[in-house]
Parts: C-alpha cells; structure tokens; sequence
C-alpha cells in the first residue's frame, strides 16, 4: 500500500500525479520483469510455478477464456475493450483475497516468442500476469528462453 508523507495510506482516488510515486512504480515493473525474465533463463517455464494457485488458476483461465491464444500476439485493443475489460474483471476480483498483489501493474510480454522491449509489451494487472504466463509456462512457450540461455553450455 502506498504511503504519504505522514505515513498514512493514499487514497487513489485523491491523490494528486506524484513523479516520485510514478517513478517507484516504474522501478518496481522493472524489477518484475527483470527478475522474471532471469527465472526463465535458468529455469524451463514448463517446470516452474507462479504462485500456490497454478493449476486453479490455469484451469479458470482455460474456463474463462476457451478461446484464448496462447501463440498469438494478444490483441491489446481486445483485452482492453468495454467487454475485455469486463471479462478479465470478473476474472481477476476471483482473487482478491487470494493472491498478494492480485491487481497491482506489471508488464507481460505480447507474444511468447519475444522478449520483453518497449513496443513488445502490454501494461495489465498481476493476475492477468499470472494467468497468461502459467498457461504459456504450461504449454511450454516459455523454454526457449532457458534453452537459448543455456545454449552450448555444460552440465
């Protein structure tokens, strides 16, 4: 939970743009993306667990979004739509007393076949993080990364 100066909670809905805010904000999406992109490197993604809740969450996710392509770029414009919205809400409150963190910002690669970059990323909240990333760790579209890593390198 974000503070103000006297230490009390911010309240989103008053609380004026604040550089330093936007900037710790920013720092703490790079970090993510940093410390996930160095998990994948050393780790397949098809072994790897997110969070406790993997295959509850996976198993929603594959309930909730069918038709959902795991190998395509995501459609931004989509996802974001009154109706996308509106799914992916329904969705993700699920966990709001579930998973730390549930709604907080990250970033989340487009395609699985990229690697993160300005123009190769999408901002979404956590659980969309989760659920996507799960169903390409699952679906094994995360291990190029750790192949490509360890490339040439001995075991």
């Amino acid at each position: 939970m974000a503070l103000n100066s006297a230490g009390g909670p911010i309240d989103p809905e008053t609380a004026d743009n604040n550089e330093e805010m936007e900037k710790q904000f920013a720092v703490k999406v790079v970090e993510h993306m940093s410390t996930y992109w160095a998990i994948l490197e050393k780790l397949p993604g098809s072994k790897l667990r997110l969070t406790k809740y993997d295959d509850e969450i996976l198993e929603h996710f594959n309930k909730d979004f069918p038709d959902f392509d795991l190998k395509a770029t995501i459609d931004e414009d989509e996802m974001k739509s009154k109706e996308g919205k509106e799914r992916w809400r329904n969705f993700i409150n699920q966990y709001e007393k579930k998973v730390g963190d549930f709604n907080f910002g990250t970033m989340i690669r487009a395609n699985p076949a990229w690697e993160y970059g300005e123009k190769e990323t999408i901002f979404v909240v956590r659980m969309q993080f989760y659920a996507i990333e799960i169903a390409r760790n699952r679906a094994g579209l995360n291990d190029w990364i750790y192949e490509k890593n360890n490339a040439g390198k001995s075991s």
